[in-house]
């Protein structure tokens, strides 16, 4: 299967290791970034979401009016908007971006953070209104005839858009979480299931769970998935290591000044998620071909910060293991938001692409002998 890879649009120049020296919503540096993703090797790249942040959908529209070819993944939190609204927006953006947008549903793991846009719901009650908004917002994109809804949380009647999205059926939907509620969710709803890096293992695990979730609503297919990682490379395997170690000294150096905290909360995470990362952290620094933990650790678990360090090759070769494991969508950024793209698009990207091929390619030969074999079979057994 083809691998994909997604990067991160981001509109400002800051990230963990060095303060923002650009508007929060620059439109130089946000189509800078963007081309650098586009012009070395990326799918797509994330318009994430946070609150106060500069509002992804509309960062989302302006790039996809400037560029032809990036696709791009939408981060949406349920409390925002009203799922018929939401509908429109996803249907218009797709419109406009000719076909190639993805929405990323995210239900919500911290309260603090919730309540900031006034959402006072707990956890599970989150998980049961993000599976009941992505179903209207699926029939909203789908159903030409007015239909009624009334839910746990939604309630309307005799809605029907009028713009519909370019992608038929409709758009993908993507879905994140590794708490159980995330899994019933996601496996149910999402067309890609993302999860955070963690050693091997621990991903084959999260996979069996997403899969077994999917069955469970009986579903005949499953989710795709996407495993996000924070690559740092360099040329030689010494070269990578002090640059990683530099890393975290840039992560602890900014956190320990209040820089990492100030727009959240900076108590332990509620989400199980973060929990994973911290508790993988403690457990060890350095997991399976080249996984490092550190980085999460010197940002308290905060989202994807696990680290694939080494040389291209060997980044390159981590990722395939990944690969192996049925991920087939590699989310990946820097902390220099776009030479790392670049480096990573012209150095890492290709080896992947090229061994993925091979794969695929052995395996096409392998079914095709197979196939001869079980239909030759048949005669030998009547000779």
């Amino acid at each position: 299967m083809p691998v994909e890879f997604l990067g991160i649009a981001a509109t400002g120049d800051g990230s963990e290791t060095t303060p923002r020296t650009t508007a929060a919503f620059d439109r130089e540096y946000t189509l800078r970034l963007a081309r650098a993703h586009e012009d070395n090797g990326w799918d797509r790249v994330l318009f994430a979401y946070g609150a106060g942040s500069p509002e992804p959908a509309a960062a989302a529209a302006f790039l996809a009016s400037k560029l032809d070819r990036l696709q791009i993944l939408l981060a949406h939190r349920p409390n925002v908007s009203y799922p018929t609204f939401a509908a429109k927006t996803f249907a218009t953006l797709d419109r406009i971006s000719d076909g190639r947008l993805t929405v990323h549903f995210i239900t919500g793991g911290n309260d603090h953070e919730q309540r900031r846009e006034g959402d006072y719901l707990t956890k599970d009650e989150r998980y049961e209104r993000t599976r009941e908004y992505i179903g209207i917002v699926k029939r909203a994109w789908t159903s030409h005839e007015p239909f009624d809804h009334h839910g746990t949380h939604y309630r309307f009647e005799d809605f029907v858009s009028d713009v519909f999205p370019v992608q038929q059926p409709r758009p993908g939907v993507s879905f994140g979480g590794s708490s159980e509620a995330a899994y019933a969710a996601g496996g149910a709803e999402a067309d890609v299931y993302c999860l955070w890096g963690e050693p091997l293992a621990r991903t084959a695990e999260q996979i069996e769970k997403v899969e077994r979730a999917a069955r469970a609503a009986g579903r005949t297919d499953t989710p795709r998935i996407q495993v996000a990682f924070r690559p740092i490379i360099a040329a030689t395997e010494e070269l990578a290591w002090e640059k990683a170690h530099r890393t975290v000294g840039a992560i602890r150096a900014r956190r320990a000044g209040g820089d990492l905290v100030r727009r959240r909360s900076a108590d332990a995470p509620e989400n199980t998620g973060s929990q994973r990362l911290i508790a993988i952290a403690e457990a060890g620094e350095r997991y399976d071909r080249a996984l490092w933990t550190p980085t999460a650790a010197a940002t308290g678990g905060a989202g994807n910060s696990n680290a694939l360090v080494g040389t291209p090759e060997t980044v390159a070769e981590a990722l395939l293991d990944y690969y192996d494991l049925g991920v087939d969508i590699v989310s990946a950024r820097g902390y220099d938001h776009v030479d790392d793209a670049v480096d990573f698009g012209r150095y890492v990207i290709p080896i992947v692409r090229e061994e993925v091929a091979k794969r695929d390619a052995a395996k096409a030969v392998a079914l095709a002998a197979a196939e001869e074999r079980d239909r030759q079979q048949p005669v030998a057994a009547r000779a």
